[in-house]
């Protein structure tokens, strides 16, 4: 899009080959369901319940709506049960939706056959008719099977901390989905035109771009979502057994404490303030509350800033993202170097036909030149031959 005062211009690609334009409409496409699909789930991982700020200074929207909150548990419940929404009942509907949407046209389809040809339509026409009566199968062949599969991948890898179960329900939904797209395939649609392929084209960098933005974000995960690394810091550095270089049983005494800061509920909004003041529940007006966060007292010279707890928090989530990501990163690099993609003798037989052939195609040449040869040689005698 080319943006200019008053005037809006669309730049159309022109691809060389279809290849490119396959790539480039794979990409787009894979591109807009990713963002569509998983802007919830990045939602609630990273942004949901961080920037609402603190009791007595919440941030709102248009200076008038809070903004939403995590659960008292945590974020980490919320993620884990909209992923467990999505792998449940989201590749339910998909495959309810890919069976029923055939089902139902090919059922529309008979009856129209039924009132325009008699009862017995079906049984009189050939093979060839009826299965030309069937769904043709979509203009991009196998696309839609493909991006089901990596957007599932996706699923499947990108929250795995979260949702460990997502991998074992992803396995499950395949093992199913194998038999409704052979009855689809076999029932359903007409019999495909098979058409040849290098190899699955650009879907492998995409797979190779959605097992690198896995490692980031189940990083960012385990060290901002979840309480790994707040706890951790406490049974070393804050805990019964801080100072100890363990952590074991009964170095956790505590930790919820530490981690809920005093907020003096007369330094409440007047907007936020409670309606009442709980005395009808404690028999006493309630002057303090709890809430988590690690700030400082109402009490403290510098009331509700930042305690120490929190920037040692903040540097140990920081070094595990980076630890993580190259411990990662280095297992999946050794891997790939013990694990070639061809094996070895595989790739000894291909550069042997490699040679082979190459050897054939010089003796072609080398019989070519020599023909060529001792036609001109041929030739030349016959011109001599000519003259005295």
């Amino acid at each position: 899009l080319k943006f200019i005062p008053g005037c809006i211009y669309m730049t159309q690609q022109k691809p060389r080959t279809e290849s490119e334009w396959e790539n480039s409409f794979t990409l787009k496409m894979f591109l807009f369901q990713f963002v569509n699909l998983n802007s919830s789930t990045f939602y609630i991982a990273f942004f949901l319940g961080r920037f609402t700020g603190r009791p007595g200074a919440y941030l709102r929207l248009i200076n008038r709506w809070k903004l939403e909150e995590c659960h008292p548990s945590g974020c980490l419940i919320d993620l884990c049960m909209q992923m467990g929404i999505i792998m449940v009942l989201k590749q339910t509907w998909n495959n309810f939706m890919e069976l029923g949407y055939p089902l139902i046209q090919n059922w529309w389809t008979r009856r129209r056959l039924r009132r325009e040809h008699g009862q017995n339509a079906k049984a009189s026409f050939p093979q060839w008719e009826r299965d030309y009566h069937l769904q043709p199968m979509n203009a991009y062949g196998l696309f839609d099977e493909y991006l089901e599969m990596i957007l599932q991948f996706g699923f499947t890898t990108i929250f795995v901390a979260a949702f460990p179960l997502a991998p074992l329900l992803a396995l499950l939904n395949n093992i199913i989905e194998i038999r409704l797209d052979a009855y689809k395939f076999v029932t359903q649609w007409r019999r495909p035109l098979p058409s040849q392929a290098k190899d699955i084209g650009i879907w492998y960098g995409i797979l190779e771009g959605i097992g690198i933005l896995s490692v980031i974000t189940n990083a960012f995960v385990i060290a901002v979502t979840s309480d790994f690394i707040p706890r951790l810091v406490y049974a070393y550095k804050y805990g019964p057994c801080a100072g100890q270089g363990r952590a074991g049983e009964g170095c956790m005494m505590g930790y919820v404490n530490a981690s809920l800061s005093v907020f003096r509920v007369s330094d409440f909004e007047r907007r936020s303030h409670p309606r009442t003041n709980g005395s009808e529940l404690f028999g006493e007006a309630v002057k303090y509350c709890r809430y988590r966060d690690y700030r400082e007292p109402p009490d403290s010279a510098e009331p509700y800033s930042y305690t120490l707890q929190f920037w040692h928090v903040l540097a140990a989530r920081l070094a595990f993202i980076i630890v993580f990501e190259h411990m990662v990163f280095a297992i999946k690099t050794l891997i790939a170097y013990l694990i070639p993609d061809l094996p070895k003798d595989l790739r000894d037989r291909m550069r042997r036909e490699k040679y082979l052939i190459q050897e054939m195609m010089y003796e072609a040449e080398l019989e070519r030149l020599q023909k060529e040869k001792n036609e001109k040689k041929k030739k030349d005698r016959a011109h001599h031959k000519e003259w005295p």
